[in-house]
Order: C-alpha cells, then structure tokens, then sequence
C-alpha cells in the first residue's frame, strides 16, 4: 500500500489541490483511494470535491467521533466518493480534536492505560482494515503543526512536500525536514519524504537555483497555473475533469499539467512497489461527448 502525506509549513502552495489531483491520477490508473483530509477550516479537500454537506451537522457521525472512540457509525459509512476518489469528509469537529484527545488521554492515564494522541488516526484506519481495502491512502492536514498533521505523519509514515520556489518555501522544507526527523526519534518510527513538488514555478533564475538546492526527489516542477485552479475551486471538482468538462477549448500546457500530476502518481506508486493496472497515457482525457 502507498500511504503519505501532503504537507508543507508554508500555506498558499497548492497543498490541498495536488492532494486531490495526486489522488484522481491515481484513481484514473485503476487503483482504489481513499484520501482523509484533516484541516478544520473551510476551503477545503471535502469542499474542492463537493461532499462537505454534513460539514455543520453537530449529529452526524464523523472522523473525529471514531478517534475518541465515540462513532456513531461503521467507518465506511463515512465514505463519499467523487471523480472515483474515495474521501472522509471534514467535519467541524476537527477544531476541537486537541481538545478531545486530551480528553480521552486523560481518562486513560486516570485508570493506568498508555494513550497515544498520535496513534489515534492509524487505530481507526487499521480498525477498518484499510490496507486491504485501498491501494493508496492520503492525508491533507492544514498546513500548520498540530495533532492533526500529527496524527497524519504516524498513520502514512511518509510525506509528499508541495515546495513554494521562495526562500520562504526553502526554509519551510528545511524546517519540515527537522520536524520529520524528531518526530519520528520521539515516537520511535521511520518518516520517509518520498518527493518534493516546486509548485506555482514562474522559472526566474532564483526560482531555479532553489529547485535545483532542494535535496529530496523532485520528479516534476509545475508551473504557475492559477487560472486552471481557481476554476477547479469555481466547479468543484479535479484539473482532470476540470479541463475535460469546462474548458471550451485544449490548451496544451494544462495538458502537460494533467501529465506531470500522472507522472509523478507514477513516480510515488513506484516508491512502495504498487503496480497501476490502467495506466493512462500521461495527461490522456477522453474527448468530451
């Protein structure tokens, strides 16, 4: 199974979009996904995909209710599924998950049990015997340092790195970098970056320099294609179908967007040893009827 994380400390970088692009070019080569999104705020993975209804609904079960063990429903009645993507939809409660961890902590160490805060999310994953149900497993937490990005990194164990061309976007991989590394000395497990995306690239030779200083593997550098993402925000759905369905007309380097997010789902599947069985030719739609 191909299990990580999309993260970086600097917000603004496209984190949630290629999650959600990263998780259909999977799906579109075959494999099943299910992708779990964790930030609190609106503008988020469940609103991009449309599947944020029960958002507000403070009696609806959801993903932070079956992290303190208080579900009101199997975990699979948590699915919703869109563009063949699988995904537990965020829920206001995920403000106050802290605070119910510590909760729940407190509880346990009040009759002499071990509580892992951290260990929270990948109970509940195992619990629902994830990894034979799905390929690839992503997390989207917000793009700050948290139980959520926490629990996250100790459920996949490994971290996809969307990297603003910046020296701001540096020292936030630097940082990220230092962060992977205690954290896994803290809990005692093995934190791997599997790739480092430059996103937003306008190509200035600083911007270059910067790529070419980045010490992870970066299989594709994506230009700055912020028209083609403000619609996929507008429409509510990936750049996939976003260009298949609401472009008037083709435009080749959307084209080679779509094409780098599949190489690089490629790349990523090739990191755990998952074979897609339908590839698709990179950055292939099916023409509009």
């Amino acid at each position: 199974m191909l299990s990580y994380t999309v993260y970086s400390e600097a917000g603004g970088v496209g984190k949630t979009s290629l999650t959600a692009n990263l998780a259909v070019a999977h799906a579109r080569a075959g494999l099943d996904v299910l992708v779990v999104p964790l930030d609190p705020q609106d503008g988020d993975l469940s609103r991009l995909f449309g599947v944020d209804t029960s958002r507000a609904d403070g009696d609806a079960d959801n993903l932070v209710r079956h992290m303190v063990n208080s579900p009101r429903g199997s975990f699979s009645g948590l699915v919703r599924s869109a563009e063949g993507v699988d995904i537990v939809p965020e829920h206001n409660m995920l403000s106050d998950l802290s605070d119910h961890l510590a909760r729940e902590q407190a509880k346990a160490e009040d009759l002499g049990d071990a509580y892992n805060i951290y260990a929270q999310l990948r109970r509940v994953l195992q619990e629902a015997d994830i990894a034979d149900e799905y390929d690839v497993l992503i997390c989207d937490p917000p793009a700050t340092e948290s139980d959520h990005l926490y629990n996250a990194i100790y459920a996949t164990r490994n971290l996809v790195i969307p990297v603003e061309p910046s020296a701001k976007g540096q020292a936030s991989v630097e940082g990220l970098e230092d962060l992977a590394t205690n954290f896994a000395d803290q809990l005692n497990i093995e934190v791997g970056v599997l790739a480092a995306i430059p996103n937003r690239v306008k190509n200035t030779r600083d911007q270059q320099e910067m790529i070419d200083d980045i010490t992870f593997p970066a299989p594709e550098v994506i230009g700055d294609r912020t028209s083609l993402m403000e619609g996929c925000w507008k429409q509510q759905c990936s750049a996939f179908r976003y260009v298949q369905e609401f472009r008037s007309r083709r435009r080749d380097y959307e084209i080679e967007t779509l094409a780098q997010l599949d190489r690089i789902a490629r790349f990523l599947e090739e990191q755990a040893g998952v074979d897609a069985p339908r590839p698709p030719e990179p950055g292939a739609l099916e023409e509009p009827a």
